[in-house]
């Protein structure tokens, strides 16, 4: 695992001197990702610059070092990832006669050989990992961006400057880009916005204007002396939801479940290899556990494990971790996590996302990545489990509200909706302690009001946008002369896609939330620690095979992951697995309300919003105090103000 950056474009910066000293500190820029070694490259001719920081993970010596040439010198590489096959590669070419004389075992180099023998597509096409790469055609004076299939690793790219000081710029992270003096790049509000709306800003966007992200399963050209770069796929996740695939029909619940472990096993040991000391996070739920059980199946000793707890009821999953890990056999560590250890963590937030970035869970994140790397340098984690086999509540729940919603009349579900908000959230409050079976709960009108909003919903997908939004209405809460992008994200994708549904919530996740939240959460948590994580569960293999399962393998009883689940109640009890599902959220709510209230009110003073001019300052306002008083529960919405804050106040 590593941190890439580089530029491309003639200009003062060019020169050898001036150039080497640019790229050594792109490079120390990112100096997390890679602090055992750095290296540059530059080929002032060409206009080309490639700068790396390494974390040696195979191959710790010198013959792993980057950026690197490849043997017959028409390729220069600059790699963040791993190939888990490259071993296979490397066998492929030894009996084609096409391999090099190998000078270590690094996947870098087996990757500069498939450049030479099969070109530069077809070798992506061949390697199953995570990456984020730039490679440098010696020969057809081209640049290359790639990213992985399903986005575990992060590219950014774009032009910055004008006239002689124009330039183009890539890199891992934005804080390398920002390096280059031509970059003075405006914020972007409508990217703003999105992340008001999904407490993120989803890909090809960034914070910047003129910069974007490289989507997932794509590769960038950029010839020298062309403006616009070409982009294409090579892989997408959403052709493996073929409709009615060969096997698809095929029920035998018996042979689905055994293609599921064999396949599992296979792909967690190649991900098991490391030159480094390794072990996994482990939550206590199913996907952690899955992964972690086939882990420990295959290690001649105890895996090392790690979990957050928390001492606040209703967010804690510890308790479950140890008793999984005590099953296994593991050797297992874990951390309860303090409003304290929030405090210590939030300063940080800004320099190790980069961009804003609103995801609360980020601060167990980063804790627990803090606690693996004193013991490990990579980590196994069970993410996406949840998007590959229908793990969120949230489709179920929308398929059951649509289908009792579209039978009601658009005017009728209007008023409704107008009804019921018109009563205050406290009014509701005080009518529910009347009633039996509601006097127990817990802001009953806080949770009518957010029901309401999704009345007046069109489409299905319209309704899944509106229960994975934040801020319903982002334009009422940033300030925007103009509108330029309208970005409805559901609706745009869902029009593409093959199935309908439960399946295309699952779609729709696996393109979006999960490579633009949730790896993203785990990338820049884990590599501000220097550690690496890998996730089985996103091999393209097992992409593949979960998409074309049937989906009563997935959802059968109104539970999801049967298939998974029926996988690790092979090797961990089932009753000890059995229980209600918890996100790994934090209670940010409470503490908003306590001790992290005066580093809030600080970020979000009237005054200061005014002056910087960026948000609707009575809005906020009006959310803060509503939180403060407990009559509504803002936190998600008023996190999303506070992270970019917190984000610009950095800057």
């Amino acid at each position: 695992m590593c941190g890439f950056a580089g530029y491309f474009g003639k200009g003062s910066w060019n020169k050898n001197g001036y150039a080497e000293n640019l790229l050594k500190a792109m490079g120390e820029a990112i100096t997390s990702r890679g602090p055992d070694a750095a290296g540059v490259w530059q080929d002032g001719d060409a206009a080309i610059g490639l700068s790396h920081r390494r974390l040696s993970i195979l191959d710790l010596s010198a013959a792993g070092a980057q950026p690197m040439m490849s043997e017959s010198g028409r390729y220069v590489i600059s790699f963040n990832g791993e190939v888990y096959n490259h071993n296979k590669l490397r066998e492929e070419l030894d009996i084609m006669h096409a391999s090099p004389k190998w000078k270590g075992h690094s996947d870098t180099e087996t990757l500069l050989a498939g450049f030479e023998k099969w070109g530069i597509e077809a070798t992506i096409n061949k390697s199953e990992g995570m990456f984020g790469l730039a490679v440098w055609d010696q020969k057809d004076k081209t640049l290359s961006l790639i990213r992985d299939r399903m986005g575990e690793k992060p590219v950014y790219y774009g032009w910055i400057g004008e006239g002689e000081k124009k330039c183009f710029v890539f890199g891992s992270q934005l804080k390398a880009l920002r390096k280059h003096p031509s970059f003075k790049q405006s914020l972007n509000r409508d990217s703003l916005k999105m992340l008001m709306q999904y407490n993120y800003i989803p890909t090809p966007y960034s914070i910047y204007d003129g910069i974007k992200k490289l989507e997932p399963g794509t590769i960038l050209t950029l010839p020298l002396g062309k403006s616009e770069p070409e982009i294409q796929k090579y892989w997408s996740v959403a052709d493996g939801f073929d409709p009615e695939p060969a096997y698809k029909n095929h029920r035998d619940d018996r042979s689905i479940v055994d293609g599921l472990e064999n396949l599992l096993l296979q792909v967690i040991g190649d991900q098991m290899i490391a030159d480094v000391p390794l072990g996994a996070f482990l939550s206590g739920g199913i996907d952690s556990s899955a992964v972690v059980a086939l882990m420990q199946v295959q290690s001649e000793r105890p895996v090392k494990t790690f979990t957050i707890g928390f001492e606040e009821k209703g967010y804690n999953e510890a308790v479950h971790a140890r008793a999984v890990a005590k099953h296994l056999g593991t050797e297992h560590t874990e951390l309860y996590v303090s409003p304290k250890h929030a405090m210590d963590v939030i300063p940080l937030i800004p320099e190790i996302y980069d961009e804003p970035f609103s995801d609360s869970s980020q601060i167990p994140t980063i804790l627990v990545s803090k606690l693996a790397r004193q013991d490990v340098t990579v980590s196994l984690s069970g993410d996406g489990g949840d998007e590959l086999f229908c793990g969120y509540n949230r489709y179920v729940m929308t398929e059951n509200m649509w289908s009792k919603i579209r039978k009601i009349p658009s005017p009728l579900r209007v008023a409704m909706k107008k009804s019921i908000e018109g009563v205050s959230p406290a009014s509701w409050d005080m009518m529910a302690s009347f009633v039996p079976f509601l006097n127990k709960k817990v802001n009953i009108g806080d949770k009518l009001h957010k029901g309401a909003s999704v009345f007046c919903g069109k489409s299905y997908s319209a309704l899944y946008e509106k229960l994975i939004s934040h801020w319903d209405k982002p334009e009422s809460i940033v300030l925007q002369e103009k509108k330029e992008i309208s970005y409805a994200m559901p609706d745009s994708l869902h029009k593409t896609f093959p199935i309908q549904g439960i399946e295309s919530m699952m779609l729709l996740d696996m393109m979006t939330y999960l490579p633009d939240d949730i790896l993203t959460k785990v990338d820049r948590a884990a590599m501000s620690v220097s550690l690496e994580t890998r996730v089985p569960f996103l091999n393209h293999k097992v992409v593949e095979y979960a998409s074309g399962m049937p989906f009563e393998t997935k959802l059968r009883g109104g539970v999801g992951k049967w298939a998974l689940r029926e996988v690790l109640y092979r090797h961990v009890p089932r009753d000890m697995m059995e229980r209600p599902k918890m996100g790994f959220g934090v209670p940010i709510g409470a503490w908003l309300r306590g001790p992290l209230r005066e580093w809030a009110e600080e970020l979000i003073d009237p005054s200061r919003l005014s002056q910087e001019g960026y948000f609707n300052t009575g809005i906020v306002q009006k959310k803060w105090e509503e939180h403060l008083s407990g009559k509504r529960n803002w936190a998600y919405h008023l996190w999303d103000v506070l992270m970019f804050q917190a984000w610009l106040e950095n800057q």
